[in-house]
């Protein structure tokens, strides 16, 4: 067994999905949560109802506002003077930017998604990495998806994938550059997963039906299991394992 116990971690996009589930799973473990949102604070209070008041604190920012970005990192590290965990989750995927799109649709779908999914987190994560040198360790978890290893199905959700790969390759930089400072880095590449973003995808791709016909266990991930990893791997109880990604699919895709 493991314990976050004393430990402070920053989670991205706490108020719903996969977020709140990692969010709830760390505050379950002992952490204390700093749990982002950018609309939702009842959807994070919700993740985190069941963990004392002085373990958890929240934080607005709108992602897409490089400066509210800084504020956040900002208030995340003055809640108890260190950060031990970033946990890089929070994501939006974009339905309308195919390549059937105008000129203009096509650009704003790529802008919207590289500033919350791209250029956000880069900011975050060069604030983490300095943040634990300084302190002489701490650990990143950045959730990609398998879309950054096998691409999307549906052509209207390309900047999505694009975004979920840079993000992997920034995690793997991170682990690369700084694994003798005391820096781990890991990447969760979750499959489908029980989410409202799965929902809405599956409905694009002729039901939510046709898609559990293509899994090998004929489910989805469920998000506590998700929550369950990142508690896990939040704690640098392996600490060899960094680097690595780790596929969350249920055996349905294997590499």
């Amino acid at each position: 067994m493991f314990s976050l116990e004393n430990k402070t971690v920053l989670v991205t996009g706490a108020s719903k999905g996969i977020g709140a589930a990692i969010a709830t799973a760390l505050g379950n473990a002992g952490a204390h949560v700093v749990a982002h949102y950018g609309q939702d604070r009842a959807g994070a209070e919700r993740a985190l109802a069941a963990v004392p008041a002085v373990r958890k604190h929240f934080v607005q920012a709108d992602l897409k506002d490089l400066a509210a970005v800084e504020a956040l990192w900002d208030a995340a590290e003055a809640w108890r003077g260190r950060i031990d965990v970033y946990v890089n989750n929070a994501a939006i995927m974009l339905w309308h930017g195919g390549f059937a799109a105008s000129d203009t649709t096509w650009d704003a779908v790529w802008e919207e998604t590289l500033a919350v999914n791209v250029l956000a987190p880069a900011r975050l994560i060069r604030r983490a990495v300095k943040h634990f040198l300084d302190q002489r360790g701490g650990v990143l978890i950045t959730i990609s998806s398998w879309a950054a290893q096998r691409g999307m199905t549906n052509p209207d959700t390309i900047a999505y994938a694009a975004s979920k790969a840079a993000v992997r390759s920034m995690t793997q930089t991170v682990a690369r550059a700084h694994a003798r400072d005391g820096l781990l880095a890991y990447i969760v590449a979750p499959g489908v997963v029980r989410t409202q973003m799965s929902e809405t995808f599956a409905a694009t791709q002729g039901g939510e039906a046709q898609i559990t016909a293509t899994l090998a266990m004929g489910e989805w991930v469920p998000p506590d299991d998700i929550g369950a990893l990142v508690a896990f791997l939040a704690s640098g109880k392996v600490r060899h394992l960094s680097g690595a990604t780790l596929d969350v699919n249920g055996a349905s895709y294997v590499r």
